[in-house]
């Protein structure tokens, strides 16, 4: 079977020889974030793939970045514990998922506790 060619219209890309031509960009559609009581997150307990370091992690947030980031902070000051805000996760240092269940509930937030 022969390969078909790629041209620029497959890739999107459009040219016009109109000089008030402005192409459609959608960067202004950022996720927003959902309030905390339409969220459902989830705490799960890990140690897999991190020689075997206990970890908490919450997955299932909804919403911009930067809130993300800002509720990792939350929680590693609430439970007094270092962590980090990765691929849309918040994982949290040690076995600390009761605290960080409890923090999210009076946040606001519905949690679900996964795993063991």
């Amino acid at each position: 079977m022969a390969k078909k060619k790629m041209g620029l219209e497959d890739l999107g890309f459009v040219f016009s020889t109109d000089k008030d031509f402005e192409p459609d960009i959608h960067e202004d559609e950022k996720e927003e974030t959902l309030k905390p009581k339409d969220q459902l997150l989830e705490a799960h307990y890990s140690s897999k793939g991190r020689a075997g370091k206990k970890v908490t992690v919450v997955k299932g947030f909804i919403g911009t970045d930067e809130d993300l980031t800002a509720l990792g902070k939350d929680l590693k000051k609430k439970c007094g514990v270092g962590g980090s805000v990765k691929n849309g996760e918040i994982i949290i240092q040690g076995e600390v998922r009761d605290k960080v269940m409890s923090y999210l509930s009076d946040m606001g937030y519905k949690v679900k506790r996964v795993g063991g």
